[in-house]
């Protein structure tokens, strides 16, 4: 038997200069939205620019490592698919509230980043669980919801990203479409390793040309230091304040729950289904992921839906490619220098690849409708029809919920939640359980061989 047919395409080695080039692509892909959280944090707190600055080395050093740790795994940690960690959306407005807070300020953050990530550790298990709960219909639903709230942030980069005063420029949506066209002429007639780099090869082109432009900014390139290493509690010892730490536990069960969707669509799309085994040793690094955070000044992690399209559009299912990404975000996390360069790629020229990534994790939730029994179960389109509809309720309508109280805007203001509590009671008022998956399926098991 040919060894190479042993090998699942999830656990295949590529050369090292593919690797390389393969998970820069996936950096350059989840970069702004990884870089975005530690801005938005330090511009509410108002931290002078330097510390801004640390905290986003300290971010991507932080989401490397995560990185590492749920793609290589050991046993009982990390689902070992081709998955990047990042530092979540999520918990930006409990965190913000919390760092505003005299008392607490960023060690208050930190602490209860920690405190969460331990408190979220426990509860794996139970959320391991609830897999009974998920079957195609349910998935399905949660996997479109993604796609359908994460979309929104594929088209903002299109119009030049979300508080920018030209908002809509031509200029944006021109180089964004010629973005979008490069890709789609690279898919089409390019063939082996440069169609998997398409979208990379599409950065690059949107780059140059907004270079040509005049719209890369590259200020500050020179003062960046080479070399800076990410010492733990650099703001001071954390601050464990108990409603701080409760705030962001709840934020990590909503997290859990977009996790368990993110890793149910990646097993569809590189066809290796994720079980119970493999759910829990996945959350175990959304939540030790998230320990690391509050120790090395960062913050809650999670899976990043963007580079869940990313392996959709380039069929390259290899979990080594994110090992590399990780180790890529390390040494971006302690040289200052490369990072700013990568960081200076305007937010129209993602937009074109948002548009094909996001859109393709869209697509994997269609799919799998389609192939839900709509004909002997009637009621299925009925949970599919209301789950999508409330999921959608944040992204067309955001101040729908603004007169409940502020404590539950963390569980109405996610359109993916939302989707997926709705599809679950549905579909258990309509359909009953259904039987969890608790063994590995063949690739799966042939994939743990292999390791």
């Amino acid at each position: 038997m040919d060894s190479k047919l042993s090998v699942h395409p999830v656990d295949q080695r590529l050369p090292l200069g593919k690797l390389f080039t393969l998970g820069l692509q996936h950096v350059l892909v989840m970069y702004a939205g990884a870089v975005a959280v530690p801005l938005i944090i330090g511009s509410s707190l108002g931290l002078p620019k330097e510390q801004i600055a640390f905290l986003i080395s300290a971010d991507l050093f932080c989401c490397g490592v995560v990185t590492l740790l749920q793609c290589v795994g050991v046993r009982g940690l990390g689902i070992r698919l081709p998955v990047i960690m990042a530092v979540t959306f999520a918990a930006v407005g409990p965190m913000v509230a919390i760092g505003g807070n005299p008392a607490l300020g960023l060690p208050g953050i930190f602490g209860a980043t920690i405190g969460a990530g331990v408190l979220s550790l426990l509860l794996v298990p139970l959320m391991g669980r609830l897999i009974g709960l998920f079957p195609p219909l349910v998935t399905g639903v949660v996997i479109t919801s993604i796609g359908l709230s994460i979309i929104r942030v594929g088209i903002d980069w299109a119009a030049g990203g979300r508080g920018n005063p030209d908002y809509g420029h031509p200029l944006y949506l021109g180089v964004s479409v010629a973005v979008l066209v490069f890709i789609l002429l690279v898919t089409r007639y390019l063939k082996g390793f440069f169609c998997n780099i398409a979208v990379l090869l599409g950065l690059l082109f949107g780059f140059a040309l907004a270079l040509l432009l005049g719209k890369v900014n590259l200020g500050g390139l020179g003062e960046a230091a080479w070399f800076a290493p990410i010492a733990p509690f650099r703001f001071g010892m954390p601050r464990f304040e108990l409603w701080s730490i409760l705030t962001l536990t709840v934020v990590m069960l909503i997290i859990f729950v977009e996790s368990m969707g993110m890793f149910l669509a990646l097993g569809e799309i590189v066809e290796r289904p994720v079980d119970r085994a493999a759910l829990v040793s996945g959350l175990r690094v959304d939540a030790l992921g998230t320990v690391i955070g509050g120790l090395f000044n960062s913050f809650p992690h999670t899976s990043f839906s963007q580079n869940v399209g990313l392996v959709g559009v380039t069929g390259v299912s290899s979990r080594w490619v994110c090992v590399m990404a990780g180790g890529i975000l390390v040494v971006f996390g302690l040289v200052p220098k490369m990072s700013l360069i990568v960081a200076s790629i305007p937010p129209f020229v993602l937009g074109g690849a948002g548009l094909v990534m996001f859109g393709m994790v869209l697509a994997t939730g269609i799919k799998i409708l389609g192939k839900v029994d709509y004909q002997t179960q009637r009621h299925n389109l009925l949970v599919v029809a209301i789950s999508l509809g409330l999921g959608m309720i944040p992204t067309v309508s955001p101040g729908f919920f603004r007169q409940l109280p502020e404590v539950l805007a963390p569980l109405l203001h996610s359109g993916i939640l939302l989707a997926t509590v709705s599809a679950v009671a549905l579909n258990v008022w309509f359909n009953g359980l259904a039987r969890p998956r608790e063994t590995a399926s063949p690739g799966v098991a042939l994939g743990e061989a292999a390791h």
